[in-house]
C-alpha cells in the first residue's frame, strides 16, 4: 500500500526531507514537520521562499502523473505594485523567461487579479506592507513548472513577487490548512 500526504509547506523550508550537504545543515526540511516513510518523495517542489500545498507520496506513478503537464497547479502571488490589465494579458499569453541558461516562452495560462486579499496563514517572515507602495494579489494557474517559473513570469512583466503560495494541485486545495499542517490521505482522496 502506498501512502500519500497533503502538506502546507511553510516559508523557509526546503522541499526535501534531509541533506548531507554541510551548507544546508542549518536549513529546515520537510522531515522536521512529520515522520514521513523512508521512500516518500515530494511531488514537484516549492522553493525555500515559497509556501503552500505540497503533495508527498510513496508512489512514483502518482508523482509522474502530477508532474506531467496534465495537472494544473494554481498559485496566489502577492506582487509589488498594482498589476495592470496589460501585464495580466502578457502573463496569460506567455512571457519569455530564462531557464537553464536559455530563453523560454511560458505556455499560455490562466491569470487574474484577486479582488480581495486571500485568507492565508500569516507568514513567519514579515512581508513589506502597503506603506512602501501598493501591492496586489494575482492567481496564476499553470500546467508546467519550470524552476521559479511564477516568480520569473511576474518579474518579466515588471511586478516582482513578494509572496508565493501554491493553493491547488488538480482538484486538491489548500483550503483552511495552516502552515506546517500534514494530512495523510488515502489513494481515493487524490482527485486530480
Amino acid at each position: 500500500m502506498h501512502r500519500h500526504f497533503i502538506i502546507y509547506k511553510p516559508y523557509g523550508y526546503l522541499s526535501q526531507f534531509y541533506s548531507n550537504s554541510k551548507q544546508q545543515q542549518k536549513k529546515r526540511f520537510l522531515g522536521d514537520l512529520y515522520d514521513f516513510p523512508e521512500n516518500a518523495m515530494a511531488i514537484g517542489r516549492l522553493d525555500e521562499k515559497s509556501e503552500g500545498l505540497l503533495l508527498i507520496t510513496t508512489d512514483g506513478k502518482t508523482s509522474d502523473f502530477v508532474n506531467s503537464q496534465k495537472v494544473n497547479k494554481e498559485y496566489y502571488a502577492l506582487v509589488d505594485g498594482d498589476i495592470s490589465e496589460e501585464a495580466i494579458a502578457k502573463l496569460q499569453a506567455g512571457v519569455e523567461i530564462g531557464f537553464e541558461g536559455k530563453k523560454y516562452i511560458t505556455k499560455p495560462c490562466k491569470v487574474f487579479k484577486l479582488e480581495t486579499i486571500p485568507e492565508l496563514p500569516e507568514r513567519s517572515k514579515k512581508i513589506r506592507d502597503d506603506r512602501h507602495g501598493p501591492t496586489s494579489w494575482v492567481s496564476i494557474t499553470l500546467n508546467e513548472g519550470k524552476f521559479r517559473q511564477v516568480r520569473k513570469m511576474t518579474s518579466a512583466v515588471g511586478f516582482s513577487t513578494l509572496r508565493l503560495v501554491r493553493v491547488r494541485v488538480g482538484a486538491i486545495q489548500l483550503n483552511s490548512m495552516n502552515s506546517g499542517d500534514v494530512i495523510e490521505v488515502n489513494e481515493f482522496s487524490l482527485n486530480f
